[in-house]
This record gives structure tokens, C-alpha cells and sequence, in this order.
């Protein structure tokens, strides 16, 4: 049981360093040889990478992003199914209960990275691509659905930040609708409000009336580490 254990501590501790590549911040630097984070909403996601360098860096960040996510998954995936692994499962452990717990832990993991970077100091973006690359791991159909609501609200609003709250509020419908496990609608739930929770500026300027739209120059400082 103890061998067990550390292997799923270790895809846990890598899951989080996946999610903590600081991509946004990377393509920023190399790119205009400033520190993201001290621009615009001083997040280093995908969409302060829009505003910052236009629509090619910004969809290539969105890309790796959501990809960061995918791959934390993949490795739950992989140890419950590399034969080598497979035969270390102690035979008190139920892989049919288990796995889907460890696939939320992971995506918790990818998700916090994201946000706290290790590589950043404990900063880093609002998790809403990784978070997205995770769904689409677990749950094709729950990514791509809440895909679609984001895309839906964007395109009605051209607002970033409400499109990724409609999606963070719709997941766990999602997750109910298509029948997952337990363990993955508290997932959904508790990293919807996780991310909610990451846009509470965003919040508060949507309830202003400032919050920028699609094309608009960002023009809040940025947001003070938590």
C-alpha cells in the first residue's frame, strides 16, 4: 500500500508542476520582454495575453494551457493502466473507486498550479484553460458542452471574464447530465467556485459596468496577489 500511495503522491506533485508552467508569462517575456503580470489585470492567462500580443500568442498560450490540464489527467490514466503499475495495486484497492478520486485531486492540482505557480512566486492565471483541459480528459462531452456555453456567452457579450463564469457555473449540470461519478461532479462544483472565486475583480467591474470587452485596452492595475 505504501508504494501505492507514493506513486499517486507523485502524480499529484507532477500534475501541480504541470499546471504551474507559466505559459502566458513565458510567451510574454520572450516575446516582448516584459513580466506579464505587472500589465494589464496582471493575470498571466490566456486573455491578458490577447490584450497583450494579439490573437496569434494569446490562442497559442489558450492552447498549452488547456493542454497542462489534459496531461495532468492523462497521467491518472496511465498508472491505473500501464500494466507494470497496474500490479502494484494493492488488492484492497477498488480501481473502479479509486480512480475517479485521484482524477479529481489531479485536477485540483493542475488547476492550483495554474493560479499559484511555484515558478511565479504563487501567482499565475485564473485556471479557466487548464481547468477546461481537464474536463476534456475526464469527460469529453462535459468539455466540450461547457465549451459551448462559454463560447455562447462570448459571443453575446464579448466578456471574457462572464463567459467564464457561465461556464464555471454550468460544469456541474454537465457533469450530472452525463452521468459521472460522484467524485467528478464535486469536482466540477467545487473548481467552478474556485474559479468564480478567482474572478472576484472581474466581478466586481462586471457589476460597475467596467469590466473591458473583446478589443478593449485593459486599464485596471493589477490585481494583488491573494
Amino acid at each position: 500500500m505504501a508504494i501505492w500511495l507514493s506513486l499517486c503522491g507523485v502524480v499529484l506533485v507532477v500534475a501541480y508542476l504541470l499546471g504551474s508552467f507559466p505559459t502566458g508569462y513565458i510567451a510574454v517575456k520572450q516575446l516582448k520582454g516584459i513580466d506579464i503580470r505587472e500589465v494589464g489585470s496582471g493575470s498571466t492567462g490566456a486573455t491578458n495575453v490577447l490584450r497583450t500580443l494579439g490573437k496569434g500568442p494569446g490562442a497559442f498560450v489558450l492552447a498549452i494551457d488547456c493542454l497542462k490540464g489534459v496531461l495532468a489527467i492523462a497521467l491518472v490514466y496511465q498508472l491505473f493502466n500501464f500494466a507494470p503499475v497496474h500490479d502494484l495495486i494493492p488488492s484492497t484497492v477498488d480501481a473502479k473507486l479509486w480512480q475517479p478520486w485521484l482524477l479529481t485531486l489531479a485536477g485540483f492540482a493542475a488547476v492550483l498550479g495554474h493560479s499559484k505557480s511555484i515558478f511565479l512566486g504563487f501567482s499565475g492565471g485564473k485556471s479557466v484553460a487548464t481547468g477546461l483541459g481537464t474536463l476534456l480528459a475526464i469527460s469529453w462531452q462535459v468539455g466540450l458542452a461547457t465549451a459551448g456555453v462559454f463560447a455562447l456567452v462570448i459571443a453575446i457579450s464579448r466578456i471574457v471574464s462572464l463567459s467564464s463564469i457561465a461556464g464555471a457555473i454550468a460544469v456541474t449540470i454537465f457533469m450530472v447530465i452525463f452521468h459521472q461519478p460522484l467524485a467528478c461532479i464535486l469536482y466540477a462544483f467545487l473548481g467552478g467556485l474556485y474559479v468564480i472565486f478567482r474572478h472576484r475583480s472581474n466581478i466586481e467591474r462586471l457589476l460597475a459596468g467596467t469590466e473591458p470587452k473583446i478589443g478593449q485596452k485593459v486599464t485596471t492595475e493589477p490585481e494583488q496577489p491573494a
